[in-house]
């Protein structure tokens, strides 16, 4: 266990075997976090590079733990969702996503993964706090303050010093170094409007608010995000934990706020001196989505969904036959991670969709810019 000096109000903190009721909403020094993970190597060119979302802890993860394991990844992006509670908290201390963290700390499979891969995460709206929440969402700071002790954030770490959990990393020197962009898609959004049909087929929860003043990453996020664009790098990853071309339903995604999607268009169009590939997840199903948007190539979105949390029937099979206009090829519902596999001598990037078991389902390809 390890103790934290904290400040003000009640939360339940996580350990990596145990829970105990401390005085916190900010968090204090870390002695001993709760999930730590291998150490990440930056200056190593990344040859392989998983990503996943949506796993459920109550329900287990050998298998899949043990498939991505099995690849020896130079890292796995966690997109999101990256744990249940039981349900939503009515306490401003969010017991239940601190009793979801907690056992997720003390998951043998996710611990032996974590031992040997590094760990790179991002929230959604589960491990957020509250289903679909956005800026409006009154615990926010207690759920960052959550994320930020639950991964272990070491005190100096950027996440502790603003609101947000957004980062980026890069790994790799010279021509091969791979950019990882993690965006906060939670704590800045604005409502989103609600559908005037909800639950038909498009329009099932929310439809597209155009309106200039919404944000989906808010005003200082955007502007970090410029100056991470412009850097220069081979291949750029940026992972959003909500889908950024998928137009063809009525749940969360970019495409609810069309002006902040353009936004990124622009911003990319901006900076476009690198090969650009979007990971999502959040949707319980996988696929592939293209768009040209104004870019050198079309922009490519990969979404991997869920790890294990996967939607039953008949739902699948109202999600898996959505409409999918930029999609391409069919969705994916069964367990899923993606993977990104680098070869720097052909300089080519393969986007490869896995099942539990680690069996290749899909994969699709994009050549690297000449240096």
């Amino acid at each position: 266990m390890y103790l934290r000096r904290v400040r003000s109000r009640i939360l339940f903190v996580v350990f990596a075997c145990s829970c105990v009721l401390v005085e916190a909403v900010e968090p204090g020094p870390v002695d001993q976090p709760a999930m730590l993970s291998a150490a990440l190597e930056h200056s190593r060119p990344p040859q392989r590079l998983l990503f996943g979302s949506c796993f459920k802890q109550s329900r287990g993860g050998e298998q899949i733990w043990a498939a991505m394991a099995a690849q020896a990844p130079d890292a796995f992006l966690f997109a999101g969702d990256t744990v249940y509670p039981s349900k939503e908290d009515d306490d401003r201390a969010l017991p239940r996503l601190h009793q979801a963290y907690a056992a997720l700390a003390q998951d043998p499979a996710f611990a032996a993964f974590r031992a040997s891969v590094p760990v790179l995460p991002v929230w959604d709206d589960h491990d957020y706090g509250v289903n679909d929440g956005g800026g409006d969402f009154a615990w926010r700071q207690t759920a960052e303050a959550l994320f930020e002790t639950a991964w272990g954030l070491a005190a100096d770490d950027p996440r502790r010093q603003r609101p947000g959990v957004y980062y980026s990393e890069i790994l790799g020197e010279g021509e091969q170094t791979v950019q990882i962009i993690m965006l906060d898609t939670r704590f800045f959004r604005s409502p989103l409007k609600a559908s005037d049909k909800r639950g038909s087929r498009g329009r099932e929860r929310y439809i597209p608010d155009p309106s200039p003043s919404k944000t989906l990453l808010g005003d200082q996020q955007w502007d970090w995000l410029a100056s991470r664009l412009a850097q220069p790098v081979s291949l750029r990853l940026i992972v959003s934990s909500i889908q950024l071309l998928g137009d063809g339903h009525g749940w969360e995604g970019w495409h609810q706020l069309p002006h902040e999607r353009e936004r990124l268009f622009e911003l990319l169009r901006t900076h476009d001196h690198s090969t650009t590939i979007v990971l999502s997840g959040d949707r319980h199903v996988a696929g592939f989505y293209q768009y040209d948007a104004g870019l050198k190539e079309p922009l490519l979105e990969f979404t991997s969904s869920a790890l294990n949390n996967t939607i039953g029937f008949p739902y699948r099979r109202l999600t898996l036959a959505e409409d999918g206009p930029r999609r391409l090829g069919g969705l994916y519902g069964e367990a899923n991670f993606g993977a990104v596999a680098i070869d720097w001598a052909a300089r080519r990037v393969a986007l490869q969709l896995f099942d539990r078991d680690g069996t290749l389902v899909r994969e699709e390809q994009r050549m690297l810019r000449a240096p």
